[in-house]
Parts: structure tokens; sequence; C-alpha cells
């Protein structure tokens, strides 16, 4: 608020107690009573000033001067100099001259050090080095900012070399955080408090003639009370207290009262050249350094009027408990009652072996002498000039604070008829008053009655009131008749209890009056009716004096000035104003700019979060457009100088590589060492030269270095940052300086560098960095040994890290077998029963006769099985464990199957006999009835039901889905790595229903065993190409031109047959049937059925489900019911924008044809495995082409699928609701493809071509076209268009109605472990690979298994929207949360190797 010209013409004065306001004097603090030579006693009255008493202050707003003080009080004027008096001010002198004393010799006073407060720099740990400036007038340390920045921050004391190396902790130290006045008023006392000056003056009583009276006899029972002493006309009352005990009652001259906290506060402010008296346990405390005593020398305060000041305004630091009071000119000593209560808790706190009688009686007439150890006081000492505060904490009235309160309490909640609470309370607090008085000054004896009717309307009698009383010494007795009494306490000046309870009753006494002139202030209006006490003490409020004196004071710092706009947004920011040492409501631009660099210049250690808060404050001022030009500027300086905020050291870690999703996988904290540190910046560095913003990425990685080491303090980290930051090396700068192009080999690439060493071996360290960094580049081990050792070591073949799964050679076409045999091998449990079976079999166990009937004991898939087929088994799960163990324990980072174990896996027993069948026969000893038995049911459905199959675009067999013999359903063609067709099938009419059946070869290729397989192409090894996307190409990886059906195509050149080819949902069953037949028990006595219930394959991936089909029928409906087993749950993927829970419901709830008739088949779960594979049916069939296809829609999931709304026992009420929106939204998506997706194109986009054809028609003047024609067609147009639109709202609000059905069902929780990949447009010739997630060590983690190449990747790879690609998933593989049945990796050292 500005002020009006008369208000800045004529300020306020500032007023002082007891002393008279003139023009000419400027404000001192309250004069301190110093003991002259002469003896005469100072009048109370003038212990605070003059006889005459100052007028009163007016009354100031609420927390006037605290952090809500605004700048809208009246200016002060000058006030006179102190009259002289019988004592004086200490005075500054020169350091060469002596001080003259202050108190004479021969004075009754205490006797002192002649220079107590001189500063012994061998007791103290000050400031060392080069001394701050030692001028006045020195404007050589002030931070001016560029020209271009505009203005200059008053501030000296400043060193550049050690604010820009503030990280160092070899810094020479400052006296760290320190503080603005405004801040150090708060600090002093409570802001929300006021504390006063209290100046006292006897009361104008005379004393009474007491009549002696014989004391009553206490009544028995009443045993507490001590002895009384009886009073006779020949013993005069005690004398009533002297001016001096007037004017001593208060604490000490530089006590302040507080009426909240009942308490003094003692505030001491001096500038003086020489330290205060510092207590010895400070010295040796390890307390901060204190400031330079050479430069707060130099200044004799930071505000002066005149002349130029080099600081804004003083920065004070706080010592804690660095002053003891006895020291203080005068001393402060505590009440003999404090100094006794003190005593007894000291006693309490230490453990005594001998019980200790706290309450015994003192002999009256003995002396006792209670030490006091004074109290210690808080120092606050401004860094720039002479200025310094002592401050206590509140020293206790003699009412406890907790009686005070609850006296104040109990008389505003129960006031006497017809007073206010306020009148109440102040009419207690007089009658106490006068009763002290009363005893004091009129010597009155008698006992108080408190059944009187004036002592109970005044007062009343309770608990909290006689505590008070006992507090002040009153005894509580009872009177004959018990009669309830006060017997007050004995006050002579004799005894040493006399003498005590005579200081107590004369401190309570100016405590009460003092509380409640203020009470009275506070509440005039209220108190108009009220005839108050004559009050012997006048108080003043002290905030303005010491505002004033610690250069607070709203006219020298003004409030308020923080925009409104900013208030409320910057109020959360509390903390970061007490950190950099003022308050939000002193805001100016100037203070808050000198309040951040005087934080820097005293703490240097604290920059990084002075500079935090700071920056945070000018991103808020930015954000709202009110940021003034100077504190950008001196933001933007200081960002030139390198300071960086807190949230930036987070940033370069993880920059860095730390972090738990970096790569480094390590969280930054400060106990990461300086070595890991510089090879992480390494590290970095190295992956910015494969990134395509390297350059700006060894930036970035640079300065995170430097951060990181400043924020530890590292000076070795920082010493690379300052060797490194200019030199930085790029492979193509490394190229350059060995001037060879980046294709050369390694050996080339040798040879050249030892001919460019010969010829300039003084560039041999930045040949050697150069030829580092391609080695780094190119992960060249056999470069980085040549660097090491000088020598060639020739070709290395890198070593595989241990803990990365094995990869699987390719043998030809065989990329989908090691996929699934690398599946099969994470699954622990299935591999540990591989691997111990595989070590049980032995040669006689191969060749062990089984009867007829042990056969039929066991069925596998619904079947019997034949001898052949044991041995058969027996001899795949032989191989397969070997090469579960060189998985396991091969160094080499791939290893290759076998060839016998390729061929059992993907030569079906039953093609292996019609092979031989058709070369002529074989053996068939043994053979049994057995094999007549036909193939059992599908692994979808076990003996489904008498389904007729749905329609080919629903065909749930599709890509990579098995096609089983016999099966009622749609059969399609996907050879296992096949190539493009050699040949065409015709179309063969089954079940009405089209299908593309197996093709058998018509003869092995030319020079190729049907049995074998070549691994050789034309004379040369075949190595496995790599494509663009890092995948393993197929030798017949391009798509083959079509043929006519009726046309036979040459015969086909693919080096992988085995007489057959079949689709790889055959080849995981073939291999699945082989691994259950070889673990069957012929010994055991169950049979099949308990052989179904201990079969790993069994209790691994099968589950169950019931099947409900409902045929309605004119006459009646039916409706019949199956269980059955299953392996995988199919989906039909033909569109994209849908999925894996829609996907789902289309197989558990579908349309089919039953006995001829239309029917409704409903599949629920009965049962669920640990492992549930879920086959996306990617093969579909184009009727008008008649032929197969693979659909690359994009089926959306995710980490976790819930089963739960396919449950059997799912609520059928939600499982109702869910299939109806289900339908709806079926329907919805339905509508929107015919609109999008028409034979010819979107129907929006067709109508708008024919428009714009139209019109271009219309203005080639042809007849029988108008404008309403072209109108019409757009018209159209838009209607479509909003179609869809409505229409593709109304699908997501479908779809988000039906997950928020089964929001709340997660207790059957599947994990996603593997995802199976198809690369290829056709069905016929692809790449296969899979994802398999690294549990349970690191479930983010996943490995590729590309054949022979494993490598990390990222969950986001994983899961990416294949929309647009060729590689697809086609079957994903969940685990049961919990199950714990998949151990991804497992790699161990063979025994011999653990011994080296």
């Amino acid at each position: 608020m500005d002020l009006n010209k008369d208000q800045a013409a004529k300020p306020r004065p500032r007023p002082l107690p007891g002393v008279p306001t003139t023009a000419s004097s400027p404000p001192q603090r309250p004069n301190t009573p110093i003991l002259g030579n002469s003896t005469s006693t100072i009048p109370a009255i003038n212990f605070y000033g003059a006889e005459t008493q100052p007028p009163p202050l007016p009354l100031r707003p609420k927390k006037s001067g605290s952090s809500h003080t605004m700048a809208s009080f009246i200016p002060p004027s000058q006030s006179t100099p102190l009259e002289a008096h019988d004592f004086r001010e200490p005075e500054l002198i020169k350091d060469d001259e002596e001080a003259p004393p202050l108190i004479s010799e021969d004075a009754p006073w205490p006797v002192y050090d002649p220079n107590p407060w001189a500063y012994n720099a061998s007791n103290s740990s000050g400031w060392t080095g080069t001394d701050w400036a030692t001028t006045s007038d020195n404007r050589a340390d002030e931070i001016r900012l560029p020209p271009a920045y505009g203005k200059t921050v008053d501030i000296d004391g400043r060193e550049p070399d050690e604010e820009l190396n503030w990280w160092d902790p070899t810094v020479r130290k400052r006296p760290g955080p320190g503080m603005l006045p405004p801040l150090l008023a708060e600090e002093l006392h409570n802001s929300d408090h006021t504390l006063y000056s209290v100046s006292v003056k006897p009361p104008d009583v005379k004393p009474v003639e007491q009549p002696v009276q014989p004391v009553p006899e206490p009544t028995a029972g009443r045993s507490s009370s001590p002895p009384i002493a009886r009073s006779s006309s020949s013993t005069p009352p005690p004398p009533p207290p002297t001016d001096d005990d007037v004017r001593t009652s208060v604490p000490h001259p530089n006590a302040y009262y507080c009426p909240k906290e009942n308490g003094w506060v003692i505030l001491q402010w001096k500038s003086s050249s020489v330290l205060p008296p510092l207590d010895q346990s400070f010295l040796d405390s390890d307390h901060p350094p204190l400031p330079d005593q050479n430069r707060r020398k130099a200044t004799v305060s930071c505000i002066d009027d005149g002349g130029y000041n080099s600081n804004k305004t003083h920065h004070f630091h706080k010592y804690p408990r660095a002053v003891n009071s006895l020291k203080l000119t005068p001393p402060f000593r505590s009440a003999p009652w404090q100094v006794e209560e003190k005593l007894k808790n000291r006693r309490r706190a230490v453990s005594v072996t001998e019980p200790v009688d706290m309450d015994a009686e003192m002999d009256e007439e003995a002396e006792v002498t209670l030490e006091d150890d004074g109290e210690l006081l808080d120092l606050y000492m401004c860094c720039q000039c002479s200025l310094y505060c002592v401050a206590s904490s509140v020293i206790p009235g003699v009412i406890p604070r907790k009686f005070w309160e609850e006296f104040i309490k109990e008389k505003k909640n129960s006031p006497p008829p017809g007073k206010s609470p306020e009148a109440s309370v102040a009419n207690a607090w007089d009658t106490i008053v006068m009763v002290i008085e009363n005893r004091l000054w009129k010597g009155e004896n008698r006992m108080l009655r408190v059944t009187r009717p004036g002592f109970r309307s005044k007062l009343g009698w309770s608990v909290i009131v006689k505590k008070v009383f006992e507090t002040l010494g009153f005894i509580d007795q009872l009177l004959p008749g018990e009669e309830p009494a006060l017997r007050p306490p004995a006050t002579d000046i004799v005894t040493p209890q006399g003498r005590q309870n005579r200081a107590k009753l004369l401190r309570a006494w100016v405590e009460i009056s003092a509380w409640t002139v203020v009470h009275r202030r506070l509440f005039a209006n209220t108190l108009k009716e009220h005839k108050g006490y004559a009050l012997s003490v006048t108080v003043d409020s002290a905030r303005e004096m010491y505002q004033t004196a610690i250069g607070a004071h709203p006219d020298q710092i003004p409030r308020g000035n923080l925009h409104e706009n900013l208030q409320p947004v910057m109020h959360h920011l509390e903390a970061a104003w007490r950190q950099l040492g003022m308050t939000q409501s002193s805001y100016s631009s100037e203070l808050l700019a000198f309040a951040y660099l005087a934080q820097c210049r005293c703490d240097p250690k604290g920059t990084m979060s002075y500079f935090s808060h700071f920056s945070n404050m000018i991103k808020i001022m930015e954000e709202n457009r009110l940021c003034p030009q100077d504190l950008q500027d001196l933001f933007m300086l200081e960002r030139s100088r390198k300071r960086f905020a807190e949230d930036e050291v987070t940033e370069a870690a993880r920059i860095l590589g730390f972090g738990h999703d970096g790569p480094l996988k390590v969280e930054f904290d400060n106990e990461i060492d300086a070595e890991f540190i510089e090879n992480a910046w390494k590290d970095c560095i190295r992956r910015s030269w494969h990134d395509p913003g390297g350059s700006q990425l060894q930036r970035d990685a640079t300065e995170a270095l430097r951060v990181l080491a400043e924020y530890l303090g590292n000076r070795a980290l920082h010493r690379v940052w300052e060797e490194k930051k200019d030199k930085l090396m790029d492979p193509s700068k490394a190229y350059d300086i060995l001037e060879i192009p980046s294709g050369v080999d390694d050996t080339m690439l040798i040879t050249v560098y030892t001919l460019r060493l010969d010829e300039q071996p003084h560039q041999v360290e930045k040949m050697k960095e150069a030829l580092s960094v391609i080695s780094e580049i190119r992960d060249s081990e056999r470069l980085r040994r040549f660097l090491a050792t000088g020598a060639d070591p020739g070709e290395i073949v890198a070593p595989t890290r241990p803990d990365i799964p094995r990869g699987l050679n390719q043998l030809g076409n065989t990329c989908y077998l090691n996929s699934l045999l690398q599946y099969f091998y994470t699954i622990r449990d299935l591999r540990d029963s591989v691997v111990q079976m595989g070590q049980q079999y032995s040669k006689a166990l191969e060749d062990e006769k089984l009867t007829d009937d042990d056969l039929k004991k066991h069925r596998v898939g619904g079947r019997l099985v034949t001898r052949r087929e044991i041995q058969r088994s027996k001899k795949f799960i032989k191989q397969l464990a070997d090469l579960f163990v060189d998985m396991e324990f091969a160094e080499a980072a791939s290893v290759t199957p076998t060839v016998e174990l390729a061929k059992l896996a993907l030569v079906t027993s039953r093609d292996e006999e019609e092979d031989e069948a058709d070369r002529g026969g074989t053996e068939s000893s043994n053979d049994t009835d057995a094999t007549l038995v036909e193939d059992g049911p599908s692994r979808f459905v076990s003996e489904p039901l008498p389904i007729s199959p749905p329609s080919p675009s629903r065909s749930p067999n599709s890509i990579l889905g098995k096609r089983n013999r016999g099966l009622e359903r749609e059969k399609t063609e996907m050879d296992v790595d096949s190539p493009p067709p050699s040949s065409s099938s015709s179309r063969q009419d089954h079940d009405s229903f089209v299908t593309v059946p197996s093709r058998r070869s018509s003869g092995s290729p030319a020079g190729t065993n049907e049995n074998e397989i070549s691994t050789e192409v034309g004379g040369t090894p075949s190595k496995t190409p790599i494509d663009n996307e890092g995948d393993a190409i197929m030798l017949n990886d391009v798509p083959p031109k079509l043929v006519s059906a009726k046309k036979p195509p040459p015969p086909s050149d693919s080096v992988m047959m085995f007489g057959k080819q079949h689709d790889v949902a055959e080849c995981m069953d073939n291999c699945m049937f082989q691994i259950e037949t070889a673990m069957l028990k012929f010994g055991s006595l169950g049979g099949s059925q308990e052989g179904d219930k201990t079969s790993i394959v069994k209790r691994l991936f099968y589950g169950k489900i019931r099947q409900r089909v409902a045929v309605a029928a004119e006459s009646r409906s039916s409706v019949h019911e199956k269980e059955d087993l299953f392996s995988h749950l199919p989906v039909n993927v033909v569109h994209d924008g849908v999925d894996i829970y829609d996907g789902l419901s289309g197989y558990f709830d579908d349309t089919v044809e039953f006995e001829g008739k239309k029917a409704r088949m409903e599949v629920s779960l009965v049962e669920l495995p640990p492992l549930l594979q879920i086959q996306l049916q990617r093969v579909q069939f184009n009727r008008e082409t008649l032929q197969p296809y693979k659909s690359q829609a994009y089926v959306k999931f995710g980490e976790t699928i819930y089963m739960d709304r396919f449950l059997d026992n799912v609520n059928p009420q939600k499982k109702a609701l869910s299939k109806q929106i289900q339908a709806e939204l079926d329907t919805c998506r339905e509508r929107i493809r015919s609109l999008l997706q028409g034979k010819c194109g979107p129907f929006a986009t067709s109508l708008e071509k024919t428009s714009h054809f139209l019109s271009d028609l219309k203005a080639a003047a042809l007849p029988g076209i108008d404008d309403a024609t072209v109108q019409t067609l757009r018209d159209e147009q838009d209607t479509v268009n909003k179609e869809v639109d409505a229409l593709r709202g109304q699908a997501d609000h479908l779809k988000a109605r039906l997950e928020t059905i089964w929001e709340d069902e997660k207790q059957a929780a599947y994990e996603l472990t593997s995802v199976f990949i198809h690369r290829g447009s056709s069905p016929s010739w692809g790449h296969y690979f899979f994802y398999s997630r690294h549990l349970p060590e690191q479930p983010d983690a996943w490995f590729k298994y590309n054949d022979s190449d494993v490598t990390e990747v990222s969950k986001d790879e994983v899961l990416a929207d294949t929309t647009g690609s060729t590689a697809n998933p086609y079957l994903l593989v969940f685990v049961r949360r919990g199950s714990e049945v998949v151990h991804t990796v497992k790699r161990s050292f063979k025994p011999s190797e653990e011994m080296a």
C-alpha cells in the first residue's frame, strides 16, 4: 500500500519503553543498568529510562511485524538521546584504545575479566584463509550482472573460485546457512505472539497496623501443613518491598514479557567488534564456524542510513546455546525457586544407589546455597557487520502455563451473573493482585477464608484456583468447623525461605499485572463498564523496537510486495523461503537475489539446494508471467556458472543408465563408488555410438558425469570430466585419425595401425584412443587384447554370457522345431522330468518285451499305443534329454540338435509306417491289434460331440493349428518351415466343406535320402543369413509365384524333407505325444486312468471344459452336455480391432451345425491348467480364389489375462449380461466392417469418388447430370461418415461396459510367459521365432529366441502393435499366477569346470 505524502514526510517514531522520543536521536535498545561508583540506589521507576513515562503506544494490528505484516504502517520519527543516568551504555571503542572500566573496583558488584568478550581464535573454529573485504565502502565484491542483464546485487564477501568449486569438500569452511532480518524476527519469538517491555513502580498503598490475633490450630487430618508462625504484638510485620525489590522483580533489564506463554524472553542486541562471551560447552562442541571477525569489524552496521552500504541487509547466523546468561551484562540468574526445581529434575534423571528424600524440609534458619549454572542462550551473529543478537527461550513465569490457561478457561466458561467472560477473567486476576499487594505492602497476615461471599464471587473455589494459590506459596488448611482457608506464605527478610517467597510473590505480581493490562487493552470495548483494580505496571509492545534494531522493521524491509496472483501459487514454498533465509511476505526481487547469493556465499556446500529453490520460484513466476527481469538475468547468469537443481541429479543418473528400467539395472544413491559411475559414463558413450542422436547423447552423458561428480563432491570424478569433456572421440573421428575406412576387417586394421605408429610415434596416445573406440564399437575382443598386450592374438570367438540361454542351430528349415524345443526347456517341471528319464533309459530297457495286456492298460491321447511307438518315444526322450543337458552346460552360444531328434519330432509314427509300407513293408513283430485303433480326438476337444464344422470364415483350425486326420472341422495347410507349394491339390469335398489336406511328396529331391537331412546346398555348408530385422532367413523365404491348379509346378528344392510335411500344431502334438508315451509306467496296477492323472503332460498342459449344445426345434428343444479335456484354446483371427477377450468369446459362445441343424454351443472352463496355451488361428480360406491365406490382423493382448469370465461357476447374471453386450458389440463391429471393408472399398470413399466423377462430367456439359444428383451423393457420403463415427463411439462404449462387468473378477489370473511369432505373408512358408519371459528372476525382461541367436529385448517389443507387419503372434502361452512352473534360464557349469 502506498503511503500518502504527509505520512512520508512525517514518519511515526518508533518508541522505546521509558524513553521520550525526539527528532534528534536514533533508536536504541533498552538501557542496561550498570553499577557505577555511586552507592545510591537506582529508583525502580527509572529502571528503563527517565522518570517520565512514555505515552501509551497505539494499538498495532495483530501479528504486526511478523511474516504477515503488510507495508501499510506509518514510519517512525527519530527519538532524542537518553538523558544521563547513574549508569551508562557500553561504548564502541577503537581496537588500540583501552576500554574504560564500567564498574568501580570498590563497588559491591561481581568482578569480571577485563575483556570477557574478547574472541579467542584458539577456542573457536572461525573462518580461515583470505580475509573478506576490510573496508566499509568496497564495491569490488559486488556481483555485477553483464550490461544486458541490468541491475547490480548489493552483496560483498564473495569469492568466485570458492563459489565455482562449491562442491569440493576441501574448500575453506564458511559459517553455513543464514537468515535475513524478517526471518530472524520470527526466530526470536513466535510471530503470532507479542513481547512487551514491562515498567513497574510500587503500588500506592500503606502498611496497615495488624491486630494481634491468635492463629487457629489446623484441623486434625490436615497433616500436610507446616508449622505455623504465630504473630504477636511484639513481632512487627515484614517491611514492604523496596524500590530495588520492585525494580528487580523483572527478571532482567532485557527481559520481555509474553502474555500468551506467561513467560519471559531475554533479547539483547549490540554492535561490537568483539564476540560475546561464548560458553565452554559451545566451544567444545562441533559447532559451525564463526564468521570472519576481521570482516565484521570493518562495518558497524549493514543498514546505516548514511553512506553506501555494500550489502542489502543483515545476514544472521544462528549458534544455538552459545552464550551463558551469567556472562551477560548484567548477568541473568534464575530465580531461587527455578534453580531448586532444576536441581530436583537433575536428581530424578540420575540413577542413585541410595534413596534420596526429595522433599526433605530445609532448615529455615540455615543458609542454603543453590548453584545456578545459568541459561544457555542462542546467538545470532551478522557475518557482514558488528551486530549480533542474544535470545533466550521462554523463561516460564511463576504460575505454570498449564495452570494459567486452565484458570482463564474456567473463568471464561463460568462468569458470574451479569458479567462477560472477559470481565470475569479480569476480575479474578485483579483479586489475586490485590491479595498479593495486601500481603507484601500492607503486611496482611490473616487467613483467606475461601467461603466468604467476596472470595467466592470474584474467584470461586475450585481445584485450579487452589493450585494457583499453592503455586504462589499459600497453604490450604481447615479452620475450626471444617472451613477451608488459605494461609499466606512467610515473607520475612530474615530467613532464606521468607526471602524466596517474597521474591516469588513479587514476580507473580508483575506477571499477573502485565497480563491484565494487555487483557484490558485487547478487550477495551467489552470492559468499558468494568472498574478494574489500580495496577502499578505498564507495558509497551517491544516488537517495533527489536525489529528496528535487527533491521526487520517494515520501514526497513517492506512487506506485501509479492504480486497477489503469485501468493496462492507460491504458498506451498514456505520451506523454500525459509531455506533461502527469508519470508514470503518480505519478498522483493532485490531481497530474493540477495538472500540466494548470501546463502551460496556463506554455505557453499548447499548451493545445489539453494539453486533448486531459487529456480523453482523463477519457474512459477515465469509461468504466471510475473517474473522480474533482474531475477531472470540472475537465473541465466547462475546457469552459465553451471549451477544445477536437485531434480537434475536424478536426470543425470538416468542418462548414465541408472534406475530400475535403465541399462545398468542399478538404483543411484550416495553409496555408488566413483569407479562404477565412471564406467557407467563410458558405457553411455559407447551406447551413443549406436544411437542416431549420438552426439547429443555424448554431450548429455558428459554433463551428467559432471553433475554427479559435483553432487557427490568427488574430486577424482571431476578430474575425469575435466580431462575428457573436450576430448570425446566417436567412431568416425577414430577412423579419420587412423586414415582407414570403416569397412576393413580387424586384421587389416591392426596392420594399418602398426604402420601409422611407425610413421607418427608422437601420436601414439591419440591413436591408441582411436583404436580403443573402434574396438568398442565393433565389440572386438581381438582389438582389445592387441591394445593390452601389443601382440595380435588372431581370431577370437567371443564368449557368450553364462546367464544367457543357449540357442539352437538350424538343420535346414527347422526354425519352428527350434522354437518348440526351447519353449519346452523353459518349463521347469517338464525339463527336469525329461532329463531324469533320459538318464534312466538304457538298451536293456529298450529291448524290454511288453505283452499285449500291458499295452491295453494305457492310452495316450485317447488311443492305445504300439510297441514301436513306445520304443520310438524312448529314443525321442533320450535325444531330448541330451539336448537339454547341452543347453544347460554348453559354453558356446548355441548347440545343434541331432538329426535323429529332428526326425523323431517332425515325423509321426504313422507317417513312418506308411512310408515303410510304400517301400514294401517292414517287420511287424512289434505290432498288435493296437495299431488298428484310429487316432484319438483333437487336442482342442477330446472325443467331441458330433458337431458339423462351422463355416470356413470361423474355422478354429487356422495357421499353426493342428490339422487332425478325420477332424470334423475345416482343415488347412501350414507346413513346418515349408517352402512354397511344389504341387497343387485338387479340392476335395469332405462333410460339405472345402478342405486343403496335407500333401505327401511324390519323392525326395534328387540325391537326398528321405531319412536324412542335407546340411549342404550346392556343395557349400549352409549358413543361416540374417535379414534386416535380425531374424534368420529361411532358405526358401522368398514367396513363390502362384501357379495354376491345373498345371503342377516343378518339384520343390526344399532341403528339409522326411517324406511328409505337417503343420506346426501336429509337430507340437507329436512331441507331446512321445513325451507322454515315454513316461508311461507299465509296471503300475492302476492302468491308464492312473497314468493320465500322473502324466507330466496332463498336469501341465491339460484342463477341462464343458460343452453345452442347445438345439431349438418346433416340437421341443434339446440340450446336449459333455465334459472334455483341452490343451489349447483357439482364437479365430479375421479382423482388426479386437483383443484377446473378444477372440476367446467367439470360441466360448458360437453357432454350429448339430445333426443338420443350427445349434448354439456354449463352452465353459471347469478346470484350468498351469500352462494356458491360446492359439491365434490365422489361416483363413478365400472362397473366391479357393486358396488359404494368412490373416495379418492384430489381436491385442497384455501381460496378464483373467479367465474368470469363462469359468463354469461364474456369476450367471454377469455372464448373461456379458453375452448380451458382446452380441451388441459384434453386431456393431460387423456393421462398421460392412461400411468400411466392402468389395469396392469403403462406401464413403466410393460415394466421394462418384460425386467427383459426376461433377467433372457435369462440367463437360453432358446431359442427364444435375446438381441434385451430385448433392445427393455428397449427402449420402456425410450420412455414412456420421454413421461410422457413431458406431465407433457405440463400440467403445459397449467394450467399456463389458470390461466394467468383470473388473472385480480377477481370481483366475494368468501371466504371459511365451509368444510364438510367424513372419511371412503366406500360410505355406515363412520364418518362426519366439519370445520367452525371464521368469521368475526378472519378470520385466524378455528373451528373443531366433534359432542360434538369443538376445534380450524389452517387453515393449513383445507387446507391440503388429498392424502392417507380417511378423505376427500365433501362439500365446500364459502361466497361472503363483504356479512357478516356468524357470526360463537354467545355466550350470560342469563339475570339472567348477574345480578348475
